[in-house]
């Protein structure tokens, strides 16, 4: 792995965190106090419900042991999301990858904004999943980069954080899919800025900002070095970033660049 200098985590660091800052800002646009308590209503349903109240006459599952229709839809149009876009495929792509007629994926998701719905909860859902696990750990420096990991890990898959892809979109999205991106970006802070302000308590981590605006700055810093490392094919340059927010935090780039392997 190459090894960076510290002026280069900062030179990478900021201009990246940069251009995610831009794109996440363009979610706080244009909503509304009604929308966003419907939609903190609909967070607490399960996946499943978003898709009730349909007759059932077209079966639902493979045989047993696999994915369901449903779950091999899901994943599908999560990896065509991470990899394209929202805007960047359509049901006909999913269906032939999937091995389905188009009309037995709009029995499923009528709409692909009810799918795109749909895939976020899941995400949120998934990736809060991994948040708790990496809350086992009672040492706040060790939570930072485990969570700056889960982002590298799906850069290494060639896709990218799937709410931060929709975000680069959010001008385009359907309602109810702009709250759901906005609720996992403000899930994602609440959760940082816990994390921060445990270190900084008992002095493990050293910032001198709120731990809400350090754990935006993080996030957006994360966000964007996706974006730009993709730009170029380098995981290493996302990995700088990393190095960089890590060490800003006080968290030893060493004992960081161990962890991830």
């Amino acid at each position: 792995m190459r090894i960076w200098r510290r002026y280069s985590h900062r030179t990478i660091g900021e201009h990246d965190g940069l251009v995610a800052g831009l794109v996440l800002a363009r979610c706080d646009r244009n909503s509304s106090r009604i929308a966003s308590r419907l939609a903190r209503l609909v967070r607490y349903l399960p996946t499943s419900r978003l898709t009730v109240n349909r007759t059932s006459d077209m079966p639902t599952t493979t045989a047993a042991g696999s994915l369901t229709t449903q779950q091999q839809i899901l994943n599908t149009a999560e990896r065509l999301v991470q990899m394209h876009g929202f805007n960047g495929f359509s049901y006909a792509d999913i269906a032939q990858e999937v091995g389905i007629t188009k009309a037995s994926l709009h029995y499923h998701f009528s709409t692909k904004a009810e799918l795109g719905r749909s895939l976020i909860g899941r995400y949120h859902q998934n990736f809060f999943a991994a948040l708790n696990a990496i809350d086992e750990d009672a040492d706040a420096a060790d939570k930072l980069r485990q969570y700056t990991h889960l982002y590298a890990q799906v850069l290494k898959e060639k896709r990218m954080c799937l709410c931060g892809m929709l975000a680069a979109e959010f001008v385009t999205l359907p309602k109810g899919m702009k709250e759901g991106v906005k609720r996992f970006f403000d899930a994602n802070e609440r959760w940082l800025a816990h994390v921060l302000e445990s270190g900084r308590k008992v002095k493990q981590l050293t910032f001198d900002a709120s731990a809400t605006e350090v754990a935006r700055t993080v996030i957006g810093s994360l966000e964007g070095a996706m974006l730009v490392a993709r730009s170029y094919g380098s995981t290493a340059r996302f990995l700088a970033t990393t190095d960089w927010l890590l060490a800003e935090l006080g968290v030893g780039v060493a004992s960081a660049k161990a962890k991830r392997h």
